[in-house]
């Protein structure tokens, strides 16, 4: 039997706080029942776990009226259904398949447009060509208007198009120096700041610059950079400004790495569980990132369990950076959860049917963890030979420049050494004191290295 209000329970289950902020914000509900309701989903969507039960002697046709309701605001404000529609559009006016329903619609679209918007480069070139369709059939009064729009706009949108293109220049400096340590990307910091700032820039420009910001801060380990603008965006949000469920959940996901930089690990999981209430495209993404933190937080069986729901966009996804992120994570859980020889397989049987991908996007990751198996398994001369095969060290020493750098590679190899009796202890020590000092200025940063070799598959905290 099917429980009560399971199908509004499920749909609100999916819903997000700053969606509920938003709807509260703008309802004139005349119903106390359902405003009560409303109240209900929003201190659910709050929670990320141990939900509150809705009221089941309410009437069920006013929870149906509800979704209803709520459906209908949050797909109004949607910039992500409103480019859908923008493109069905330009579709039926390519065809000369455009019904006068759709052209009322965009002509009322076109005559109430308030810069900026979202998605205002694709509505402008809708325009654009909505002017052809109509001016080649001598519909002029139509035909005035929009070309007013156009002409009034046009600064705009050369502006909006230069920007982006300068927003793939800095793409190309940020990814290299996060991917290859290779360039610099901190001299694009100024200008990125400013192009998300500028509230008279459209929002997908202004969103963009602020994603590339995000992988700057990381890259310099300056997570502080992005709390302004973080802040910015977040009340935006609420408004119902340049929202879509994806980019909302894309906030909440970048919000997790801005927590876990700045060791705020239970701000960064709380975000983390919001960032996976619904399915898309980077869920896989997503997941991974909250492992990550619940990792930190030693919180293995609930990362594992988290693995677990995700194995199907495991399977299916085609984007290796995430899928070899989870391999590493669940090779790490199950070495942590006392499953060495699971691990080592898993592992092994990974890296001989992927080596190539591995190599490729995620070999720190992936090897990190691989070789922690091998030397909780005490395959001592294996962790050297893997080392040496890949060029492990070599390929480490790249990002030395990086504030987060650990030379976790070269240490294992010592440690592997020393455990096979080919160097003294102290010769192990007087390497692990060397890479020490290489953070006498970053006490945050020797701590994590210190943390990390203390842990019981390495050496073990008595080794010191």
């Amino acid at each position: 039997m099917k429980p009560k209000l399971q199908i509004f329970t499920n749909f609100a289950d999916k819903l997000l706080p700053h969606e509920t902020m938003y709807l509260l914000s703008v309802q004139n509900l005349d119903d106390q029942a359902k405003l009560t309701i409303l109240e209900k989903v929003h201190e659910n969507c709050e929670r990320v776990k141990g939900f509150l039960p809705y009221d089941t002697e309410i009437d069920k046709r006013k929870y149906s009226n509800l979704k209803n309701w709520i459906s209908k605001r949050l797909k109004e404000i949607d910039v992500d259904e409103q480019f859908e529609w923008m493109g069905e559009i330009e579709r039926k006016i390519n065809l000369d398949m455009i019904e006068e329903a759709q052209e009322k619609q965009l002509l009322k679209a076109i005559r109430t447009y308030q810069h900026p918007t979202y998605n205002f480069v694709k509505f402008y070139q809708l325009a654009k060509l909505y002017r052809h369709f109509l001016l080649i059939r001598l519909r002029y009064s139509d035909h005035v208007i929009v070309d007013d729009f156009i002409n009034q706009y046009e600064k705009e949108y050369v502006r909006s198009l230069m920007v982006n293109d300068q927003l793939h220049q800095a793409t190309r400096d940020i990814m290299l120096q996060y991917s290859e340590n290779t360039t610099e990307s901190i001299q694009w910091e100024r200008w990125l700041t400013s192009v998300f700032y500028d509230e008279q820039l459209d929002g997908y420009n202004r969103y963009m610059a602020l994603v590339r910001l995000t992988f700057i801060s990381f890259n310099y380990g300056k997570p502080d950079l992005l709390l302004g603008q973080f802040e910015m965006l977040d009340k935006e949000f609420k408004k119902g400004k340049n929202y879509s469920k994806r980019l909302l959940l894309n906030y909440y996901d970048n919000r997790v790495a801005l927590h876990s930089k700045m060791k705020e690990y239970d701000k960064a999981v709380y975000y983390g569980y919001l960032s996976i209430r619904e399915k898309n495209h980077d869920y896989l993404t997503y997941i991974n990132n909250l492992n990550g933190v619940l990792i930190k937080m030693e919180r293995y069986e609930e990362a594992l369990e988290n693995m677990k729901s995700a194995g199907a966009a495991f399977k299916s996804t085609k984007n290796y950076h995430a899928k070899i992120g989870y391999v590493a994570y669940y090779i790490n859980c199950l070495l942590k959860t006392g499953l060495v020889k699971n691990a080592k397989s898993y592992a092994e049987n990974y890296l001989l049917a992927y080596e190539k991908e591995i190599l490729q996007y995620r070999w720190y990751r992936f090897f990190s963890a691989y070789l922690e198996t091998l030397l909780a398994s005490t395959n001592y001369r294996l962790i050297s030979q893997v080392i040496h095969k890949y060029k492990l060290i070599e390929r480490e020493e790249k990002f030395q420049s990086r504030p987060d750098f650990r030379p976790i590679m070269f240490l294992l190899d010592k440690i592997a050494l020393y455990q096979e009796g080919d160097i003294l202890k102290e010769e192990l020590l007087n390497h692990i004191q060397q890479s020490m000092e290489k953070y006498s200025d970053n006490k945050s940063g020797q701590n994590a290295l210190k943390n990390w070799l203390q842990q019981d598959s390495l050496l073990g905290k008595s080794f010191f």
